[in-house]
């Protein structure tokens, strides 16, 4: 009965003039809410915190937008292009004014054009004064917005609104537009403060506070007449508790000074802002990348270089440390020193070449990053070559001994095997990134050929102070036990350890090229061993014969990539955890944050001990992993062990060149939380905490 008893009455308000369809489209009839309009890839409405006018003197009001995937709209000051919203108030009822204000922009950077304003969604909060106070308003918007993708699109909507008189009660959007007066900057505060502001010429120097620190800065600039800015450029300190932000006027006129002018600056980060008029004084912009910014990075440099001596890529290179040592024992100390010398020349050496490799890609538009030469199969297959050869060496399968002269010139017993040891050393440390090592890698990788070259100097002789202070007190060595028969057998255990950094190297090299390539190379060193144990052991033809086969077979494993190609057959990822991965898309990280979960990213790689560290002791293990099954996770995976240029911008826009790369975004963290690179539990569920601790889903 009661079902038929609706549907009369559902039928009867259709026949009266549909007025329960219009309320369920929120026409604003007592609501509140306004109806959407579409205009292209935009869609707006007007929307207010009250149902009524009551006898308010002003109006909470807002203009709520949402935006199709990759579009976006602009700020006030919409930067290098574009133009702020136009909005038309004249067809309104009852309406003396109505004053909108702009949440904090984002910044977009496109083909070096630098703009400013928001994508997805944003509710523009307005405060509307009636004419009237007491009577019913009826609001009527013509807005006009400029929407960007590849092309620029102009829209016009028309939106209506109807507040009747009646109590001011709270609406169903009371909260949003609360929470978006909320995002509006304003004057100072106690989270983020700014301290001084210097020009000079057409640079401008800001240095600012944040009270629990930094995390992604950024300054937005407005003068009169308009000038358009770089991006900043920013120098942390006292643990990210200040900063610095250089910018310049992109196109400056002639003779001009940013000094006594005045200004507007709105210093963003994350979901805090603030704004200030501010006006510049005289006073030198930063320094330049050649002042104390890179002093400071240089030391950084040189820890994160000692650091890398202490890593879990130490294992696949301690054979090599550790016969370098020895060898030396019972030895006079100025041969000690040539030795330890030579391996330090070594390491500086492959540090520098790193360097050049990495200064052409940058050079030539491609992505720069550490350890990303283990994306390329052929380089893992010199290293398993090499690797090998390493091995039967010290097997006694093959001897490469120098001419006499060149020989006594190098010292004895000769130092070019020392020097190969520290290039060796240097390549297979590369799949780790120390702490202070990435932070010290990014910064050289952002900036120019000097300080690339003058940051990888430092990361060389950091490396290298263990052997540094050895050749310092060459003594040390002399305790050592002197050479004999012992070290044979300590050879052929050494050798063994090597052959299982190849079997690692394998095992990298089969998430490129696939299983049955990588085997082949696998089967082709075992045969490149046999060939030289042969030689060695037989007699005559055989004996030339077998480092002959050795070497075609060494070829061979090269033409392997070239075969199949670099990644036909390449294995799947596959999860070695619980916790449910899914495939790194970083567009839908602002969804899942909007809809109020926290996202946790982690950017890892086969060939990256570091990452598989992580994994091992945090990220698969505990209550991290516990925490990373909850519902309101989502934890996504970007696996880099192959090229991949989304992976790889993702890095440089938190200026990240190197991985492992872990960043928790949530509700009370949008723009992201960066984790170290070695991790701890304590680190990660405090980040966790951080970015779900507040509330920050959207009403739709």
């Amino acid at each position: 009965m009661k079902r038929h008893a609706v549907t009369l009455l559902l039928l009867l308000a259709v026949l009266a003039g549909g007025a329960i369809p219009a309320f369920a489209q929120g026409t604003g009839a007592g609501d509140g809410i306004g109806a959407w309009t579409k205009a292209g890839p935009v869609e707006a409405r007007l929307v207010s915190a009250v149902r009524g006018t009551g006898d308010l003197t002003a109006l909470p009001l807002g203009l709520e937008l949402r935006l199709e995937p990759g579009w976006k709209t602009y700020w006030r000051s919409p930067g290098d292009a574009g133009f702020a919203p136009r909005l038309d108030w004249s067809r309104s009822g009852n309406l003396g004014e109505a004053t909108l204000s702009y949440p904090a922009p984002h910044r977009f950077s496109v083909l070096g054009f630098e703009t400013a304003g928001y994508d997805t969604a944003v509710l523009f909060p307005i405060q509307g004064a009636p004419t009237t106070p007491g009577k019913s308003v009826d609001l009527a918007l013509t807005a006009e917005l400029l929407v960007c993708s590849e092309i620029c699109v102009p829209q016009t909507l028309d939106l209506a609104l109807a507040l009747p008189v009646g109590p001011a009660e709270p609406s169903g959007v009371a909260n949003d537009v609360a929470r978006a007066q909320a995002l509006v900057p304003k004057g100072p505060n106690g989270l983020l403060r700014i301290e001084s502001v210097r020009g000079k010429g057409a640079s401008l120097e800001v240095e600012a506070t944040a009270a629990d620190g930094f995390v992604t800065p950024d300054l937005f600039v407005e003068t009169d007449p308009a000038l358009t800015f770089s991006a900043p450029k920013t120098v942390f300190s006292d643990n990210d508790r200040h900063v610095r932000l250089t910018l310049t006027v992109t196109d400056p006129q002639p003779g001009l000074d940013l000094a006594g002018r005045a200004m507007t600056l709105t210093l963003v980060d994350g979901d805090k802002a603030v704004e200030a008029p501010v006006t510049a004084s005289a006073g030198s912009a930063a320094p330049t990348p050649g002042g104390v910014g890179l002093v400071a990075m240089l030391g950084v440099a040189l820890l994160g270089g000692l650091i890398l001596n202490l890593m879990p890529c130490v294992l696949p290179v301690l054979s090599l440390k550790l016969m370098s040592v020895v060898k030396h024992g019972g030895r006079a100390p100025a041969a000690v020193r040539a030795g330890f010398l030579a391996s330090a020349a070594g390491i500086l050496t492959s540090f520098l070449l790193m360097a050049s490799v990495l200064v052409g890609i940058k050079a030539a538009g491609g992505a720069v990053g550490w350890g990303i030469q283990f994306q390329q199969p052929l380089f893992l297959v010199f290293m398993v070559v090499l690797v090998t050869l390493f091995s039967a060496n010290l097997w006694g399968l093959f001897e490469v001994p120098l001419p006499r002269a060149l020989a006594d010139r190098l010292g004895g017993d000769g130092l070019a095997g020392p020097f190969a040891t520290g290039m060796f050393a240097t390549l297979l440390a590369t799949p780790c990134s120390a702490p202070f090592l990435g932070t010290a890698v990014g910064f050289a990788l952002s900036k120019g050929p000097v300080e690339v070259y003058a940051i990888f100097a430092t990361l060389g002789v950091g490396l290298a102070l263990p052997y540094l202070a050895v050749a310092a007190w060459p003594r040390v060595a002399g305790w050592l036990p002197r050479p004999g028969r012992w070290m044979a057998k300590l050879k052929i255990v050494l050798g063994f350890a090597l052959m299982l950094t190849a079997v690692w190297l394998l095992s990298v090299l089969t998430a490129q090229i696939g299983e049955v390539a990588a085997a082949t190379v696998g089967l082709l060193m075992s045969a490149l061993v046999l060939a030289l144990w042969v030689g060695r052991s037989a007699g005559g033809v055989a004996r030339t014969a077998g480092p002959a086969l050795a070497g075609v077979l060494a070829v061979a494993a090269f033409a392997m990539p070239a075969a199949v190609g670099p990644s036909a057959g390449a294995a799947p990822v596959v999860s070695d955890s619980k916790a449910r991965w899914v495939p790194f898309v970083e567009s839908t990280i602002r969804d899942h944050v909007a809809a109020g979960r926290t996202v946790f990213v982690d950017v890892t790689a086969d060939w990256c001990i570091t990452c598989q560290a992580n994994k091992k002791l945090v990220l698969n293990r505990g209550e991290v992993a516990e925490r990373l099954e909850d519902k309101g996770v989502v934890a996504m995976r970007a696996d880099w062990t192959r090229p991949d240029t989304t992976i790889a911008k993702f890095l440089s826009d938190h200026d990240r060149y190197g991985i492992p790369f872990n960043i928790v975004y949530g509700p009370g963290a949008p723009d992201g939380i960066a984790l170290p690179e070695l991790l701890s539990d304590g680190a990660v569920l405090e980040a966790l905490g951080k970015a779900a601790g507040k509330a920050g889903a959207k009403s739709s």
